[in-house]
């Protein structure tokens, strides 16, 4: 068994948090665990990525090579571009639509989502309304979660279990509200999957 995700957006949504949830989870199940990232630029709202390699065998490399990615996900949509060449062919993007115009020349939103549709395995969603819905828009990584979770070889408690590690110094609300938005994405995508398949 091996799953290798690459999770990317730009600094201050949340893509360490998910990486530390990913490995809590799979600590807990006694696999291994490589990561590597990139956020020197996240105060600053700069791109940022981590590569994290999931597997019940020993793992050589903490970076995953171009076209080896199980799953890209995705906290916004141009770094959902920049990650396609990463993508197996039969690999997952998980989007979130909203974008985050930290350069004066983003580009226009439309073709990027048009391009993003052409992966056959896509999901494009309203993530931070989902993350608002569950109760703060913070959560939008957690909504990221859930939405890979359908596609990760960990079970739904377990990730839910590096939740509640993860926010729990946070105090219960907090915890609540994350797991609240994992569930939510998560049953979206187990829906939206099975009208792909």
């Amino acid at each position: 068994m091996k799953c290798d995700i690459i999770i990317a957006g730009v600094g201050g949504q949340g893509i360490l948090s998910i990486a530390t949830v990913l490995g809590r989870a799979v600590i807990a199940k006694g696999w291994r665990l490589k990561q590597a990232e990139v956020h020197g630029m996240s105060q600053r709202g700069g791109a940022v990525q981590s590569h994290v390699r999931i597997s019940d065998q020993p793992v050589a490399s903490d970076v995953i090579p171009l076209g080896g990615a199980d799953l890209v996900v995705s906290m916004e949509p141009m770094e959902a571009l920049r990650y396609l060449p990463w993508l197996s062919t039969d690999g997952w993007l998980m989007v979130n639509k909203t974008p985050v115009e930290n350069i004066a020349v983003y580009p226009e939103v439309e073709p990027i989502y048009k391009e993003i549709e052409t992966w056959p395995r896509n999901m494009l969603f309203d993530g931070e309304a989902m993350a608002a819905e569950a109760g703060s828009a913070r959560a939008l990584n957690m909504v990221m979660l859930g939405a890979a979770s359908i596609i990760l070889p960990l079970e739904a408690s377990v990730l839910e279990a590096g939740i509640q590690a993860q926010f729990a110094p946070k105090g219960e609300q907090v915890v609540e509200t994350n797991l609240a938005a994992f569930r939510a994405a998560r049953a979206l995508a187990e829906k939206r999957k099975s009208e792909l398949e």
